[in-house]
């Protein structure tokens, strides 16, 4: 069934807002399973309560104050390991529903001794809105989302006006936006949609709408799935606009 949850709405009945995900049950490992019940609490973020906003400390959380990246749907974690090895510099949070994901991430981060990798494991809608602070985030990077190929399934695609909204009050003046797919129409929807806000600045160069691969941005499956299906791969950058409210 859709995982969704009602919210309240004045003069009617509860509305139910549409998610990005559908939770399945997946196979996860011992490792992954040891992982998440060990490493939870050097690594893990815990939920927020419903309905409540409860900003975290990011200078506590991490024991300093560095420039604050964020991975929405991270999968394996693959690339977030990769440039939280690279880039130390940098504090990392990445934020995935599906828990193999969150074991598998959890136990090469400790495998490696990172830590400037923190990871919540619940709705990124929750954690933007209810657990970060406006302004506090310097890059967000959304790699590979469930395109929801379907016509009839296209309100469930994470990039709508509204999560756009989200990402501006909690993106700083000059922060940048980055995504990839492999699924053209969505790119499509994502440069329309996101090209459209006003605090959005679109850093592809003159007669395209799409940047060369980053090379920062590691090979992940999903990727290499379409490789072999012989999809073509849209990288998108956007700068959060100073003068934007």
């Amino acid at each position: 069934m859709p995982d969704t949850r009602p919210t309240p709405a004045s003069g009617g009945p509860p509305q139910r807002r549409i998610r990005s995900f559908v939770l399945r049950a997946g196979r996860i490992t011992a490792a992954q399973q040891r992982a998440l019940q060990e490493l939870w609490p050097r690594y893990g973020i815990d939920a927020p309560a419903a309905g409540v906003t409860q900003y975290l400390d990011t200078e506590q959380l991490f024991g300093r104050s560095a420039p604050l990246v964020v991975e929405i749907g991270f999968g394996n974690g693959d690339n977030l390991l990769a440039l939280a090895s690279r880039e130390p510099e940098r504090n990392f949070l990445g934020i995935e529903v599906h828990r193999a994901g969150v074991g598998h991430l959890m136990h090469q981060a400790a495998e490696a001794d990172l830590r400037n990798v923190r990871v919540a494991c619940h709705d990124a809608v929750e954690v933007l809105s209810q657990q970060l602070t406006p302004g506090a985030v310097d890059e967000v990077l959304i790699l590979f989302p469930d395109p929801w190929h379907k016509t009839r399934h296209h309100k469930r695609r994470l990039i709508q006006p509204e999560f756009v909204d989200l990402l501006v009050s909690r993106l700083r003046p000059g922060g940048l936006l980055n995504l990839a797919t492999d699924w053209e129409p969505y790119a499509v929807h994502m440069v329309e949609v996101i090209g459209a806000h006003a605090a959005f600045r679109n850093l592809a160069p003159p007669g395209s709408p799409y940047v060369a691969r980053p090379e920062w941005r590691a090979l992940t499956r999903f990727e290499r799935r379409g490789q072999r299906l012989g999809h073509g791969v849209y990288d998108l950058s956007f700068e959060r606009v100073t003068n934007a409210g």
